[in-house]
């Protein structure tokens, strides 16, 4: 009984450590923890290329030079959104709440631990005042950085789209032309039936008994007027956005990201999307040229020789288009009913015929099974795990913004892949864990008879569920 309330006093309670703590620390006093691995040859690589340098010189003309609020500088602002991508943070604040809880992310940041982090507050005026084009000049400088390491070629592009559930509830929609809301178009409509006085009840039933409901003609979100009445992945359906992505089919990097109305359709904005994929990879050829002037291009004038594409994208005007632009298609087809009328339409024939010639090739079929390799892997990393599958801002640009540093981060990790072995910091620990698991299994395994090792611990090794006895 002695001994344990001796040790009870020894222990003391958290409330008498808390009056104990003195009122000033010596900051050689302060606690200290190693950088991440990742984040610090993250970190080499942007000092590097002179990274702070660059978006300090585009973002200058956004900042004051004697008056306004204390500024974040732009390599800190620009950082933070590497992290919301590297940590799978979808927004701001979470963005904010992690930063100022990992003393890894402030030394990435390059903030002491007598500083204070930004907050989401800070972080969303910064994005406000920076333009959208210098965050495009942002995205294009990481696309430079993996064409000087060889990771983006440019000749054969894969594109597709997703959708991006937005920061807007469908049932905050109202009319475009009154500006009235759902429920009171709807009592509306029960008042002209001849309803005095409509319950909800009565409202429901009429609103289920209607043929056409919810029409992006006639529906707009007040704080979204960007939105759009779209379905999503999981046939639920909601305000949406729409994220296209055109991706290097060699090497998997993103070159073009954009954002489109959620209700049109693929046939309609692989227009925009191809144009600036052409326009990015020229430009890449020419920093080519210029680095390496005895060097030959290796993709056309226009940037692009192959398109490779999902069946969404094929419509007969669209396979012409993409044809006169002189790029070859790989667009399977949909299914048709019945045969198709090609009076008057030699052009639009011959492109169609063409392209289904190709896709049925070996060739054709190896382009596609790579497009839902590269492209579906870009989604995958940048919206589900990387956490952006639902919008947390409002407008297009504001989110276009956010976007174009998210993916460029996920164009980073291709670089700091081929570096270290890893894309992201669980990647790197994912690495890490199976290699300690690999020198386990050696150090416990003996050699047989027959040559094959056998192991001591099958029991123990099968629990990670990579490894394979021997028998």
């Amino acid at each position: 009984m002695e001994g344990k309330r001796l040790t009870s006093m020894a222990m003391g309670r958290r409330e008498e450590r808390r009056v104990q703590e003195s009122l000033w620390i010596a900051h050689t006093e302060l606690a200290s923890a190693p950088g991440h691995p990742f984040y610090e040859k993250l970190n080499e690589l942007l000092d590097a290329e002179g990274f702070d340098g660059f978006v300090e010189g585009l973002s200058a003309k956004f900042y004051a030079k004697k008056f306004g609020r204390p500024s974040l500088l732009p390599g800190i602002y620009f950082r933070s959104l590497l992290i919301g991508y590297f940590e799978g943070i979808e927004g701001e604040r979470g963005i904010a709440w992690r930063v100022a809880d990992s003393l890894g992310l402030r030394r990435f940041l390059g903030i002491a631990l007598t500083e204070a982090t930004p907050d989401h507050s800070t972080l969303s005026r910064t994005r406000r005042l920076i333009d959208l084009e210098t965050h495009e000049q942002v995205f294009a400088w990481v696309l430079g950085l993996l064409a000087d390491r060889g990771l983006l070629q440019g000749k054969r592009i894969g594109i597709d789209a997703t959708t991006l559930e937005a920061n807007a509830a469908m049932r905050s929609i109202v009319r475009r032309d009154t500006g009235a809301s759902y429920n009171e178009f709807l009592t509306g409509l029960a008042k002209a039936s001849g309803m005095e006085t409509p319950t909800r009840e009565d409202l429901a039933r009429l609103d289920r008994k209607r043929k056409k409901r919810t029409s992006n003609k006639e529906w707009k979100s007040p704080i979204d007027e960007d939105a759009r009445v779209a379905k999503m992945k999981d046939g639920s359906t909601h305000l949406a956005h729409k994220a296209e992505h055109a991706v290097d089919m060699d090497s998997g990097a993103v070159v073009v990201v954009t954002l489109q109305a959620a209700d049109l359709g693929d046939t309609t904005t692989v227009h925009e999307t191809l144009a600036e994929a052409g326009m990015a990879v020229a430009e890449l050829v020419g920093r080519e040229a210029e680095f390496h002037p005895d060097a030959e291009p290796q993709v056309n004038v226009d940037g692009i020789e192959e398109l490779v594409a999902d069946k969404g994208y094929h419509s007969g005007a669209a396979i012409q288009w993409v044809q006169e632009s002189e790029v070859r298609s790989y667009i399977p087809e949909r299914k048709q009913t019945g045969k198709r009328n090609w009076e008057g339409k030699q052009a639009e024939q011959q492109a169609v015929e063409a392209n289904r010639s190709r896709v049925t090739g070996d060739y054709g079929k190896h382009l596609l099974r790579r497009r839902g390799e590269f492209v579906e892997r870009s989604f995958a990393h940048c919206y589900e795990t990387g956490g952006m599958r639902r919008c947390t801002l409002r407008g297009r640009d504001n989110i276009l913004k956010r976007l174009l540093i998210h993916v460029g981060a996920f164009n980073l990790g291709l670089v700091l892949r081929k570096m270290l072995g890893a894309g992201t910091p669980r990647e790197l620990k994912g690495r890490a864990a199976s290699l300690i698991l690999r020198l386990f299994e050696w150090l416990t395994c003996h050699h047989r008879r027959d040559g094959a090792a056998e192991s001591r611990n099958d029991p123990i090794l099968a629990l990670f569920g990579n490894y394979r006895s021997a028998d």
